[in-house]
């Protein structure tokens, strides 16, 4: 049976208040048959003679064809208590959308179901709530309920629902938003077996930028039209829903931009998204320099110097028709494979190959002398030029001097050439490194010992094997001008100029003062020649841009990376350690340096104190002294995962600091780490972008992590949980409080700022 859901169809998953959507539903028990049942969580356990259950598989496939996107979904939930379950399947409505041409299965047998509106569906959530005494339903009040009638589920077995709808997206000037709320799939009593996405994308104009701030998607582009997302995980809890967003432009150059404006905070947050055609036509191809710099110092010796002779191969195998090329190779001494560049050819690349395998380990490591002569390559700036420098020791042959390493590098490099580095395990002067990319328009790499070096060289080559447009720079022109007052953008992540290269998208972050209709200008170079590209966008109002907030996030990450940077490089600064701590304590980003957050013994009276904080903070940041070991490495490879960051989630960026594996990005200003797991850390907890500290027994909501219970507590007002009081501020808060709320479980204690006041709910 067919169910046509009518409404506000435009806005169903795409809401700009950030709303459920009827797709990835959870399982409730007829109340007649479970008077107590508790959702169930990874982690928390059900005992045997209580119903539960799992998620084992997710399988979600949708296809976008122009602005109407068709979804399917597949979910199979298993039986996991000692009893039949008499449940039915259940899914939160956006408060004005709708779903078209709907339909609900249960192993493949179409099942009644009925359409709640808000009032309806509060009634039943907050039934759950107070017979079961588990606020996880919170999350969804004020949103309507779409709910089947009961199915049985018998013990130790598994249905599978199925869901099939249609829908008109949400578009906001080119750029069009799709969201899956894939959270809801953290109900489970086990994490999900397999999860699968695919989304087919079909548009009606060329496809500029493909992006999900949530996920680390894989994107296959067909052509200019026609693309493929997908994103595949086993045994995972989810964690964030599923965000893509597609922008279309006619320009060789297409650009959108995201934004979002807190009502609280004097600016607003932005998210520059930029990307060439596919396939740029032949003539517009620049041709590039490349000088590959190889250590071959004695501790190169055995598996290292194997794979950076095959790093070097695949540089040269991957390089085109009139790009320029040498390869240098060092340790006391340092030879080339010709005085200066040569021009790549058929002819030219097996000389270049007989060098490559006649480099073998020996001697020190002359950094100094290399990349003098790496420098002393490039003649001019009429073609990009990009230095790939691989070390895996310290300077201990020529110029040893840190300081006086960096500043000749400085000086010596005279056309603007960019320093891509490759940090090769645990012994390299990792401090050295970053220096020497930050002053020379590159970037650091951080290669493990496990890891191959030639997988990661060709990760990154690939990346900028085509330039498009180089040395770009961006101006942003509002159409509300600000005579005297300066420009209204400000601290912009990548700072300074970016490169822009085929098959890549730039991410670039930032924030405004201003907002409105505005104008962009990418200014470049192609061949030597100026470039310059025009785009009409808007920046959200204050208080508006509600489903975007995920940009404030995506800022905080790229900010925390700035901030560790010039702590590492400058040396240590009372306001920037002030700042890391409040945007740690915000997003909920766990660092080396702010791990406190994550300590559930701290005591709660401490965990506000401005005094201890900072002293955690300055003992911690003590680590950036080491300038190499596994600790430095650590700490270097995870703030390139910061200031490249292009997701949102903050456990992505944990695990860019060595909790988990880490990644960077290329020289757009673009990277990523997918993680999907449980809660972040002992003491923190995550729902749908809020974040939750535990302090023993003691909650603190984010919106009140700075509240000191013992300097406040004549302002706190206390709310006993599932009272009639309890649930009325639940009628008047946002939905962003209720998910907050929802955290909360029965002996725990919440401090969260409602409606202006600090409430303590217990």
């Amino acid at each position: 049976m067919t169910f046509l859901l009518r409404g506000a169809i435009c806005t169903l998953m795409f809401l700009l208040l950030g709303s459920m959507l009827p797709a990835q539903g959870i399982l409730l028990p007829d109340r007649h048959h479970h008077d107590h049942f508790i959702l169930p969580r990874p982690g928390h356990p059900v005992p045997p003679t209580r119903t539960s259950y799992r998620i084992e598989k997710i399988n979600i496939d949708a296809m976008i064809k122009g602005q109407i996107a068709k979804t399917s979904v597949s979910q199979t939930f298993r039986n996991t208590g000692s009893r039949q379950m008499e449940v039915s399947f259940v899914f939160p409505l956006p408060y004005d959308g709708a779903v078209d041409k709907l339909t609900f299965l249960v192993n493949g047998r179409e099942l009644e179901a009925k359409l709640l509106d808000a009032k309806e569906a509060r009634d039943i959530y907050e039934g759950y709530v107070r017979r079961n005494q588990d606020p996880a339903l919170l999350e969804w009040v004020g949103t309507g309920m779409f709910k089947t009638s009961v199915f049985p589920i018998p013990a130790g077995e598994k249905r599978t629902v199925t869901l099939q709808y249609s829908q008109l997206l949400r578009k906001q000037g080119d750029v069009m938003d799709y969201l899956f709320p894939l959270v809801t799939a953290k109900y489970t009593a086990e994490p999900v077996e397999s999860l699968n996405v695919r989304v087919a994308i079909s548009a009606d104009a060329d496809l500029k930028n493909i992006y999900s701030p949530s996920h680390d998607v894989e994107i296959k582009r067909d052509d200019d039209r026609n693309a493929v997302v997908k994103f595949s995980r086993t045994n995972v809890v989810p964690q964030s829903d599923f965000r893509l967003i597609a922008g279309t432009a006619n320009q060789d150059v297409g650009a959108n931009v995201v934004s979002y404006w807190p009502e609280d905070s004097d600016e607003g947050f932005f998210v520059l998204l930029a990307s060439p055609k596919i396939k740029a036509a032949d003539a517009k191809q620049q041709s590039k320099n490349v000088v590959f710099v190889v250590d071959r110092s004695g501790s190169m010796n055995g598996k290292k110097i194997e794979q950076a002779r095959n790093a070097a191969k695949y540089v040269m195998n991957n390089l085109k028709q009139n790009d320029r090329f040498n390869v240098i190779a060092y340790d006391t001494d340092i030879d080339s494979y010709l005085p200066e560049l040569e021009r790549f050819s058929d002819e030219t690349r097996p000389g270049g190959i007989g060098f490559v395998n006649s480099i073998h380990s020996r001697g020190s490591t002359n950094i100094d002398g290399a990349l003098a002569k790496a420098f002393a390559n490039i003649s001019d700036k009429s073609s990009p030029s990009y230095v790939v420098f691989l070390t895996d020791g310290l300077p201990t042959a020529g110029e040893t001097n840190e300081m006086r390493i960096v500043k000749n590098a400085v000086n010596r490099n005279l056309h603007r050439s960019r320093l891509i580095s490759f940090g090769v395990g645990y012994d390299v002067n990792s401090r050295l490194i970053d220096r020497l990319t930050r002053e020379n328009f590159g970037q650091s790499e951080y290669v493990r010992p496990n890891e191959d070096i030639e997988s990661a060289v060709s990760r990154l080559f690939d990346k900028i094997s085509s330039p498009v447009l180089t040395n770009v720079a961006i101006q942003y022109e509002f159409d509300a001008k600000r005579p005297g007052n300066g420009s209204p953008i400000n601290r912009v992540y990548p700072a300074g100029a970016v490169d822009l290269f085929a098959g890549q998208q730039m991410v670039i972050v930032g924030r405004y003062q201003d907002s409105g209709a505005a104008k962009i200008k990418i200014n470049g170079e192609v061949g030597g020649e100026q470039q310059s590209f025009e785009f009409n966008v808007n920046f959200a109002k204050r208080g508006s841009g509600l489903s975007n907030r995920y940009v404030e996030k995506l800022w905080a990450n790229r900010r925390i990376g700035e901030i560790i940077d010039q702590i590492d490089l400058n040396g240590k600064n009372q306001e920037l350690m002030d700042e890391l701590i409040r945007l740690a304590k915000r997003h909920g980003i766990v660092t080396p340096y702010t791990s406190f957050l994550a300590d559930e013994n701290q005591a709660a009276s401490k965990f506000a104190n401005r005094d201890d904080n900072r002293a955690i903070v300055d003992r911690d940041l003590a680590q950036l002294e080491e300038s190499s070991g596994e600790g430095a490495f650590n700490q270097r490879a995870g703030k390139q995962w910061f200031k490249n960051a292009d997701k949102a989630s903050p456990a992505a960026a944990n695990a860019g600091m060595g909790f988990g594996e880490g990644g960077s990005g290329g020289l757009g200003g673009s990277g990523s780490v997918g993680l999907e797991g449980g809660e972040l850390g002992q003491g923190l907890r995550r729902n749908q972008g809020s974040t939750i500290y535990q302090k023993g027994n003691i909650l603190f909501a984010d919106n009140a992590a700075d509240v000191d219970l013992e300097k406040e507590a004549g302002s706190i007002v206390d709310v006993s949980l599932f009272s009639d009081e309890y649930f009325a501020l639940m009628e008047n808060n946002s939905v962003e409080e209720n998910r907050l709320m929802a955290n909360q479980r029965t002996g725990e204690q919440l401090i969260i700022r409602l409606q202006g006041k600090i409430y303590r709910i217990k």
